[in-house]
């Protein structure tokens, strides 16, 4: 019996819906990145982005535990000196909500090439709404 090896003419796709409302923020980044990656199928490959689409809403709803909504910071360098940017995780959330969710995964994530095309499959919206409904995604219980 052979080894089946998934490449990117073999890849099923699917799209899952997420709601973040009340949902802790590492828990559910650690699972999302899970599904992007393609872990969650029997045809994973580790050289292939076989994972699905992610549609995750309610960001600005997320949690944080303990006192990171004012401890916690993100980092930003411009390249030149005195370009450090650093806010906190509320400040983060009041200004681009679906930032904090998307950075979270991101890490979670592969280096290079493959990681980078993996994200392009998270779709995150501060709010309920999300122009993905012809896509009929699947609500994921978290």
């Amino acid at each position: 019996m052979k080894t089946v090896h998934a490449n990117k003419n073999t890849v099923q796709r699917s799209w899952w819906l997420v709601d973040a409302e009340d949902v802790v923020l590492g828990r559910m980044a650690s699972q999302v990145a899970s599904i992007l990656r393609g872990k969650n199928k029997p045809s994973y490959t580790p050289h292939v982005d076989t994972g699905d689409f992610v549609v995750v809403v309610n960001a600005e709803k997320v949690k944080l535990t303990g006192k990171k909504w004012t401890e916690k910071m993100y980092y930003d360098y411009s390249g030149y000196p005195g370009g450090l940017r650093e806010r906190t995780a509320e400040v983060l959330r009041a200004r681009k909500p679906a930032e904090i969710i998307l950075r979270a995964v991101k890490g979670m994530l592969p280096k290079g090439p493959l990681g980078y095309s993996m994200i392009k499959k998270l779709k995150v919206y501060a709010g309920p709404e999300h122009p993905h409904q012809a896509q009929k995604p699947e609500k994921l219980e978290l």
